[in-house]
């Protein structure tokens, strides 16, 4: 009897505890979506011909700008940097490999860009390579996810030239992208200044030894060339290219960095203040510091397994990458503000990464709340006395399911595994708003964009964030401008040459000739008019429903496991993926409910009890607001 009884009583503990544990997610689920998924009416007026004009906003004394955005990396040729040499470093993956891939982790793809992806493969032999001199053999030179994208052919006895090195030539020939870039009507072009091309070697003697002076007045040449062309300047001088003699060092985990730093900044801005309207001192600090120094997914990083398994705690290398990337923003800052005080046109922020992440089932909060503690505020917090505006990078939203992400079903991605979800942009401009409204600083939207090789998804992507955007300044959130990324096609970090997020698609097998898509005309007239017009979101809208209707796909460059958790790094060939007949339309995105088994059964039971009306889908010309939660 003695053993029955221990059964019963232990079997009543087992009880209690899976009913403290399921309340207890319960209630932090209930907390969550009151804080972040509270439906919201959206102030658009659907019904009107003009959905949003930016040309007249209301209480606002600034006009509103549109830009262009890319980075050094990105584009520049004859840059020998941190990425061009970790590419050599590391041949391209097999497709075995992608048998031994791990599943995305949660925390560090959150922190990421669209296109910033994990590592997720094994090195392929580069013995394979030694015998590849067979007429017409595709011989790939990227490590995993480098430069995919591009094939260089050998012949018995001729080589095609190869332009993977290449990227966009901006630094020999910046005229073909800014003059892309001013024929939209553009007035700002955001670019970077690249600290590896000033500071080829560790500055340990005289800066005149180590400084390559010519290239700094090769910058100012290009910065004239944006005025020219009549385009203000927002100038990067740390877009995630970290020097390779930084990194023998430990690099942002060391003090000493804040002062190279500081040796670059001072360079640039005595001899370019003058020239520049916007400055940022870091893009993505956080993201940066995730996937170099906790992931070391990105080049410059290495971490031991000391330092990964330490990584986010208070005293780990993350928070330590961040407080000298802190401090070495507080001092740029100063130090940009008094050389240009004669200017009286100083602005000086930084652009920050911010992805919507919500759970997919009940017990999925708690690492939603860890990523977003470690990822949205702490580096703005500790940044945030010295800013005179706080940059936004937003592309999309994250789904959190155990510890990686959920490739969800019914929901639209863009070809590097980021969930389309213009809501999420309001939201996070009303979140940042709501925490530093007492700082009295005006919001940019520093980057937004997609990966869509088929130029289907973009065209609406790019009017619903506009709306969110406008949306959110008619209720209260001061917007400055939009810069949309990116011009032309080009290397997108760990995703090289795969994943499209040009306005304009570049032939690399034709001299990287380039071919504007339909997005760049439509976003030419939105900025030329200042306006997002109902005909303009239906015509977008209507092609890209009958895409899905017609069950048409595109590339995609994720692959995920049978449970569809998404896997750490992208593919070097593109599966394809069928478009989603979903209303993901600003205002309209209805959330789904909770996954996991409890929710599930909790629908279950509840559902006869509960009347809800059926949300029709809507046709082309019905494009009245349906609230969220109706």
């Amino acid at each position: 009897m003695s053993w029955v009884a221990l059964f019963i009583s232990a079997t009543k503990l087992a009880g209690v505890l899976v009913t403290v544990t399921v309340a207890a997610n319960a209630f932090s689920f209930s907390r969550y979506r009151r804080k972040y998924l509270r439906p919201f009416d959206s102030p658009i007026d659907e019904s009107a011909d003009v959905l949003a004009d930016f040309t007249s906003l209301p209480g606002s004394d600034d006009a509103f700008f549109f830009g262009l955005a890319t980075a050094p990396a990105h584009v520049e040729d004859k840059l020998d940097d941190a990425w061009l040499q970790f590419a050599k470093e590391h041949p391209c993956a097999d497709s075995e490999s992608t048998k031994r891939s791990h599943p995305a982790d949660a925390l560090m793809a959150s922190a990421t860009g669209d296109g910033g992806s994990q590592p997720g493969y094994l090195a392929k032999d580069e013995s394979t390579r030694a015998n590849a001199k067979v007429a017409k053999k595709p011989l790939k030179i990227a490590m995993e996810a480098m430069i995919r994208g591009f094939e260089k052919y050998l012949d018995e006895d001729e080589e095609k030239e190869c332009s993977w090195q290449e990227r966009l030539r901006f630094w020999s020939d910046p005229d073909i992208e800014l003059k892309l870039a001013k024929d939209t009507g553009i007035t700002v072009f955001r670019m970077g200044i690249d600290w590896t091309r000033i500071m080829p070697k560790e500055p340990t003697d005289d800066l005149s030894h180590t400084v390559n002076f010519a290239a700094l007045e090769r910058y100012r040449w290009i910065i004239e060339k944006v005025h020219a062309y009549g385009m203000k300047v927002m100038l990067t001088l740390f877009h995630h290219s970290l020097p390779p003699w930084a990194s023998k060092y430990g690099g942002w985990k060391v003090e000493k960095t804040v002062d190279y730093f500081m040796d670059f900044t001072r360079l640039v801005v005595d001899r370019v203040s003058e020239l520049v309207d916007y400055w940022i001192t870091f893009n993505e600090p956080h993201v940066f510091c995730m996937l170099t120094y906790c992931a070391g997914a990105w080049p410059g990083g290495d971490p031991n397994m000391i330092e990964v398994a330490t990584s986010t705690l208070p005293t780990g290398v993350y928070n330590q990458a961040l407080h000298f990337m802190a401090t070495a923003h507080s001092r740029a800052y100063d130090y940009i503000h008094e050389k240009s005080q004669s200017t009286g046109k100083t602005t000086v922020g930084i652009a920050h990464h911010v992805s919507f992440m919500r759970p997919y089932g009940l017990f999925d909060v708690a690492a939603v709340t860890l990523a977003s503690s470690l990822t949205l505020f702490p580096y703005v917090d500790s940044v945030c006395d010295k800013l005179d505006f706080i940059g936004i990078n937003y592309y999309g939203q994250e789904v959190i399911s155990g510890p990686g992400l959920k490739l969800v079903d019914n929901d639209e991605y863009s070809e590097s595994g980021r969930g389309v979800y213009p809501d999420g942009l309001f939201r996070v401009l009303h979140q940042f708003n709501e925490r530093y409204k007492h700082l009295n600083v005006p919001f940019i939207i520093t980057e937004n964009g997609v990966s869509d090789e088929t130029d289907l998804i973009r065209r609406p992507y790019m009017l619903e964030h506009l709306l969110a955007v406008y949306a959110a300044i008619r209720t209260g959130v001061r917007v400055l401008g939009y810069l949309f990324w990116t011009t032309s096609d080009n290397w997108e970090w760990a995703d090289g040459y795969g994943p499209k997020f040009g306005l304009v698609a570049v032939d690399r097998a034709n001299n990287l000739a380039r071919n504007p898509r339909p997005s760049y005309y439509l976003f030419s007239e939105v900025v030329e008019t200042g306006k997002v017009t109902k005909l303009n979101r239906r015509h977008a809208w209507r092609e890209l429903q009958n895409a899905a209707k017609e069950k048409k796909t595109h590339p995609f460059f994720r692959a995920a496991d049978r449970k569809g958790h998404m896997y750490a790094g992208g593919l070097d060939e593109p599966i394809q993926r069928p478009y989603i007949q979903r209303d993901w339309r600003f205002g309209h995105y209805e959330m789904d409910g909770l996954h996991d088994p409890v929710s599930r059964l909790s629908r279950l039971i509840t559902a006869p009890l509960c009347r809800k009306n059926k949300t029709r889908q809507l046709d082309d010309e019905d494009l009245i607001l349906q609230p969220l939660g109706r």
